[in-house]
């Protein structure tokens, strides 16, 4: 079975960071690809951060610069220090994993990040 560990989310004021965890257990298959999305209310949800096997990283335009994905060797956690963090970072943050065999996504519930002006 399938299990994820979010953590990391809260409350904090524009301009402070923020760091993500995410923990996988379970995949059927080896992990390919692992990263976050996102959902604010009344808003499609939007590519974050991902990151490879390979360590290839890519960022929505709106957080380049800010937020930095990275990943433990053992390939199954990923972690999303956010910096600089803006209210319309406001939203549920999901984590993502990809099988290498297949391409099947899995998500975890989220958790909440909340930004104050």
């Amino acid at each position: 079975q399938v299990q994820f560990v979010e953590s990391g989310g809260g409350l904090v004021q524009a301009g402070e960071s923020l760091r993500l965890s995410c923990v996988v257990t379970g995949m059927p298959f080896s992990i390919n690809a692992m990263g976050w999305y996102r959902q604010a209310p009344g808003k499609q949800r939007e590519l974050v951060a991902t990151i490879t096997r390979g360590g290839s990283e890519n960022y929505a335009d709106s957080v380049k610069g800010r937020f930095t994905i990275s990943r433990d060797n053992a390939g199954n956690t990923v972690l999303l220090q956010m910096n600089s963090l803006k209210p319309e970072d406001t939203a549920v943050y999901c984590c993502y994993a990809r099988t290498i065999i297949g391409g099947y996504d899995y998500w975890g519930q989220g958790t909440q990040v909340t930004v104050s002006s």
